[in-house]
């Protein structure tokens, strides 16, 4: 579909200075961060931009994109992204043109002219002619002016409507190309797919209809079999249809299914707010036209025929996640339909028609990689494409060649096609299918559905401008292969094993790059998750030791523990993982005999030609040591032994052979003081004693046996007042342990 330019919020390059025409929202960057990258964004004198659409990553990262006019004149795959770091600095660009611009704007050719070779090209009843719109078509990553008509009318079957951009040479009149802003699947089907399925609906009075409040509000109709009026679904008691297409709320239980869970997939998996980015719904069309063996969208809403003799409704999941996927890319990269752009525009579909079946996992539709093949659109029970091997529908391309960019875009969709399930599933037999590779490529080894999408979503996202191709030798680095890579990069990291998928994914479909080579040979990495615990002499710590390829293929890596204190023990539970993002429970085991301390324990992988090492730092604890109360104040009356006791706990085990027991006592008048400790055994330990003076005081640290668990319990402080100087005056003492 033709993308608009909103001239109220543009950046003007002229005269080779940028100046802002108004303030666009904030998220774009400055004028003068624009000039300072006029290289990078092919700038030309005379150029607006405009913001498109903005994105920030979790990490502050920021993608912005952008539409390009030239002296006024819309830039058919001028679009660029400007890539900013966290912190706001440039980290690069997606650039559609090879170069920048430098044609004439004056056409040869009239408007008048233009229109009528237009015409020429629709095949169908006309009802309507644009008015021709002068334009730049760099779609090919050069400049030509060229006439952009879009025709509306039906299709040579009757009942497909048409609204068909042709594109014209504006100095030659030459049609340079053609692409229907319909988008349909192009074939016959036969029946009713999804089964048994949960659908949101809303209640209105005592009647149910077929509109989804959980998803936007998405509704789907009944045609009635014509190609106007579309009457929404209701029903009394909210069962809907029989899973036969004699009843006809069957095929829109399918239509209505499909809608939720497409919406659900890029909301759930992508982080995308429905189809349209805004939360709406869309609206579903079952029963259009009569044998009507076809299905499609017009970025508006869905619309299923019901096939060859009204007996096969082209409702499938895999078809309604195909259709739908189309408004996604439109909305993000704009991916021309046609040549090469379009093969990865239709690629898309598939990609995410396949991974919405995936998500869904509908018993009776269960995900795999064969494009449409519940529906026998062939008339022979066979698919529309293979996606493992796209050359079996004997039409789609599995390896790229120099014709790829000739043959339609359902064709030439193959190759992207190829690369993602050999991305996510690895080349040769597989569970759905034998995937070749091209040539003499190696074989690969998939990273999984999850990774994989992720990674062309990230891509579509963020990178893909509206003509990336599969080879582009005038601007390599608009290609789905770099894109892909640069996705791979921001997910897993440079050189990380998805990286080096992606690289062999795309040479398996011939599809090369100059991409910087990552070093050979294969290297793991290892780490403790934890990296260190504490643990009392007895008890037990975990940590989960992980490895990950860096470096070639995945290995088997044995795993080994060093450095450990006596009494303790280590096991590994498995005792050997892969190094495909594998893991392993590491437990040291202690023992009541392990002394106390921090001690570096060191976990070796030992892999086919590397060797690598993590550490966990374990602390074994000691007893706490000896703890007690400490004593009170006594009143020593004249010739009187008083006592106190104090309890000590914690002692022995781990104790030193020695702890102290401080005793302070405070006479307070002269007298003789003698002073015992006595032990819970029955020891008695003497204190020295002070005789005569005036305000005696004992202030004496008294060191005693705590080795022992005998050590533990109540000791006993006795002290007796021997004078008799002091009759009637009180002395006092504290222990303090």
């Amino acid at each position: 579909m033709k993308r608009s330019i909103a001239a109220a919020s543009a950046l003007l390059l002229t005269g080779g200075m940028l100046a802002a025409v108004a303030s666009p929202a904030s998220a774009s960057p400055s004028p003068s961060s624009l000039q300072a990258h006029r290289t990078e964004i092919r700038a030309a004198d005379s150029e607006a931009y405009t913001v498109t659409s903005s994105k920030k990553d979790a990490n502050g990262a920021s993608h912005t994109r952008y539409a390009r006019t030239y002296h006024g004149l819309r830039v058919y795959g001028g679009d660029f992204v400007v890539h900013a770091a966290a912190d706001g600095t440039f980290a690069g660009t997606s650039v559609g043109l090879q170069a920048p611009l430098t044609l004439g704007t004056a056409a040869a050719v009239s408007k008048t002219a233009g229109a009528a070779k237009a015409k020429s090209a629709f095949q169908g009843s006309i009802t309507a002619v644009g008015s021709p719109e002068l334009f730049v078509d760099a779609s090919d990553g050069t400049g030509v002016l060229a006439y952009e008509t879009v025709i509306s009318g039906w299709l040579a079957d009757g009942q497909t409507p048409s609204k068909l951009h042709v594109i014209t040479d504006a100095n030659s009149n030459a049609v340079r190309g053609a692409f229907d802003e319909i988008e349909t699947v192009n074939g016959t089907g036969n029946s009713i797919y999804s089964g048994a399925v949960t659908i949101d609906t809303t209640l209105s009075g005592s009647t149910y209809q077929m509109i989804d409040p959980s998803h936007g509000n998405g509704r789907t109709c009944d045609m009635n079999n014509g190609t106007s009026t579309c009457t929404t679904f209701t029903d009394a008691d909210n069962t809907w249809g029989t899973g036969a297409n004699s009843n006809r709320q069957s095929a829109g239980v399918d239509a209505h299914f499909g809608a939720a869970k497409t919406f659900d997939y890029y909301k759930n998996v992508h982080g995308r707010n429905g189809i349209f980015g805004n939360g709406a719904g869309v609206p579903s069309r079952v029963h259009y036209g009569n044998a009507y063996v076809n299905a499609f969208w017009d970025g508006a809403q869905m619309t299923y025929g019901d096939g060859s003799g009204n007996s096969r409704p082209l409702v499938a999941l895999d078809v309604a996640g195909h259709e739908m996927s189309h408004g996604v890319t439109e909305a993000l990269a704009g991916l021309v339909y046609s040549g090469e752009s379009g093969g990865l525009n239709e690629a898309t579909s598939d990609i995410f028609g396949s991974m919405v079946e995936f998500y869904a996992a509908a018993p009776s539709d269960p995900g795999d990689y064969q494009i449409g093949e519940k529906i026998n659109i062939n008339g022979n029970n066979t698919p529309l494409r293979y996606m493992y091997n796209p050359t079996l529908d004997g039409s789609s391309h599995g390896c790229w060649s120099s014709t790829t960019k000739n043959v339609d875009v359902h064709y030439s969709s193959g190759v992207a096609n190829h690369f993602f399930f050999d991305l996510a599933e690895g080349t040769g037999a597989t569970s759905f299918g034998t995937s070749p590779v091209c040539g003499s490529a190696p074989a690969v080894v998939g990273i999984g559905r999850a990774k994989a999408e992720k990674i062309w979503y990230r891509a579509l996202d963020v990178y893909f401008t509206s003509n990336t191709s599969y080879v582009n030798t005038g601007n390599p680095a608009n290609t789905a292969r770099a894109y892909t890579l640069r996705a791979a990069t921001d997910l897993h990291g440079t050189c990380s094993a998805e990286y080096k998928a992606v690289q062999a994914a795309w040479t398996a479909v011939n599809v090369a790059g100059n991409d910087a080579a990552c070093p050979t040979g294969n290297d793991f990495s290892l780490t403790a998750t934890p990296a260190s615990g504490a643990v009392n002499p007895g008890s037990s710590a975990t940590s989960t030791i992980s490895a990950a390829v860096t470096n070639g293929a995945a290995q088997t890596v044995a795993l080994t523990a060093s450095g450990l204190p006596s009494g303790a023990t280590a096991s590994f539970s498995p005792a050997s993982i892969s190094s495909a993002n594998g893991q392993s429970v590491l437990t040291i085991a202690t023992s009541a005999s392990t002394p106390s301390g921090t001690y570096a324990v060191t976990i070796t992988g030992t892999g086919a030609s590397s060797t690598r090492t993590t550490t966990f730092s374990l602390t074994v604890n000691g007893a706490p040591g000896c703890t007690g109360t400490n004593g009170n104040d006594v009143a020593i009356p004249d010739n009187t032994t008083v006592t106190s006791t104090i309890t000590i706990s914690g002692c022995g085990r781990n104790a030193s052979a020695t702890s102290s027991v401080a005793v302070n006592i405070i006479h307070t008048y002269r007298g003789d003081l003698v002073v015992d400790l006595v032990a819970p055994d029955g020891s008695v330990y003497n204190l020295a004693n002070r005789t005569g003076g005036s305000a005696d005081n004992i202030n004496q640290t008294f060191t005693v046996n705590l080795s022992s668990e005998a050590a533990n319990g109540t000791w006993t402080l006795r002290v007796r007042d021997a004078a008799s100087l002091d009759t009637g005056r009180i002395d006092t003492w504290t222990l303090t342990l």
